[in-house]
């Protein structure tokens, strides 16, 4: 075996992990819908599957679940197990982890990864502690070694977000992960695919489940950088805090959020829930607007997947060009104003028109 190993480039402590096959994703959801993060991971799953030439395997708890599971065979799962109970409409560490392990055990997927939520690193976290084997942390890329290794490359940002570390476990199976929300894209969407469906049971009753879960208060000011569609973001070029006021103005016209790169957040300006980057948020929006952004490396590896990105500097040589789709040079303090203002007015036409629209007579009768 010893000489086999070798000729194989494989070590020869490497246990044989020839039970453990597949590929299992969980999918995080609140009140029955799934975290976008969950589809991403299913879209990268997919490609380590097909790699390995192993099953797409996903995972659904809570309660009420049935079209996550239909969804996720949708998005490219080939097998779904799901757990629907009462007990598990809201996530807990205990009910979740139990149900988790069990499925995991029986099925003995090779690799299991989560979202980088805090459901996912709470669930990952307890999962890999009772298995027990490693964990890589908040992942931004992923990759495997083929047969004979079938080693899970996961790499993440280290040394002060300055180098990316690829980590691996060769002595313990499942090879587990967190990766980031918006790193990843969602395969898509093909309602024809069909794929199993196995319904597995709830391991814990109410009563045996010490922590209860009263009620979700969502924040007054709530906004997600990771689900927005729209991200205005600002940097050192806005010159102090007062400024994200007028990128507040044109978020609010464009029906969008305000993020920011790291220097002003380090600067004090805005609160780091708005950061964009490796220290931050990995962003995938339909647009992203750049505003007095240089675009240091760190910056742009958390957003430059974005569908459309539209930049404003002072700079012309600034490196956020090279990934901008289109570039605005000259002073922000005046394109901004003008450009809120322009969207506000083709916002009122638009709804001036819609009002002034005569109504079907079919609708009338």
């Amino acid at each position: 075996m010893a000489a086999e190993n070798k000729k194989q480039n494989v070590p020869d402590d490497m246990p044989d992990w020839s039970a453990y096959r597949g590929v299992m994703i969980f999918v995080e959801q609140r009140a029955g819908h799934a975290k976008s993060v969950s589809w991403q991971l299913l879209g990268e799953g997919r490609k380590l599957a097909d790699k390995l030439e192993v099953d797409l395997i996903a995972l659904v708890i809570g309660h009420d679940v049935d079209n996550l599971a239909k969804d996720a065979i949708a998005y490219g799962a080939d097998r779904v197990y799901i757990a629907d109970a009462p007990e598990l409409k809201d996530y807990r560490t205990r009910p979740y982890s139990r149900v988790a392990l069990q499925v995991i055990r029986e099925v003995k997927p090779e690799i299991v990864l989560f979202g980088a939520t805090a459901t996912g690193r709470d669930l990952a976290g307890a999962i890999a502690t009772h298995l027990p084997t490693g964990l890589t942390a908040d992942c931004t890329i992923l990759d495997v070694e083929p047969h004979p290794s079938r080693l899970l490359l996961a790499s993440r940002p280290a040394f002060s977000e300055k180098m990316l570390a690829t980590i691996l476990c060769k002595q313990y199976r499942p090879q587990m992960a967190t990766a980031r929300a918006g790193v990843f894209e969602a395969a898509p969407y093909d309602p024809t695919r069909q794929g199993e469906i196995h319904s597995v049971p709830s391991l814990m009753a109410e009563e045996e489940i010490d922590a209860q879960v009263l009620q979700f208060i969502e924040a007054t000011e709530r906004f997600d950088l990771e689900e927005a569609e729209i991200i205005v973001a600002g940097g050192r070029g806005l010159g102090g805090p007062d400024s994200f006021q007028l990128l507040q103005e044109l978020a609010d016209a464009l029906g969008g959020v305000v993020g920011a790169s790291r220097a002003a957040v380090d600067a004090g300006w805005i609160g780091h829930a708005h950061q964009v980057g490796q220290t931050g948020y990995t962003v995938r929006p339909k647009l992203y607007l750049a505003v007095g952004i240089s675009g240091a490396v760190q910056h742009l590896v958390g957003m430059q997947n974005s569908d459309c990105i539209l930049a404003i500097n002072r700079d012309p040589d600034a490196p956020i060009f090279k990934v901008a789709n289109f570039a605005i040079v000259g002073d922000l303090f005046k394109i901004v104003p003008a450009l809120t203002e322009a969207i506000k007015a083709k916002r009122a036409a638009q709804s001036t028109a819609s009002a002034q629209e005569p109504i079907p007579q079919e609708v009338v009768d």
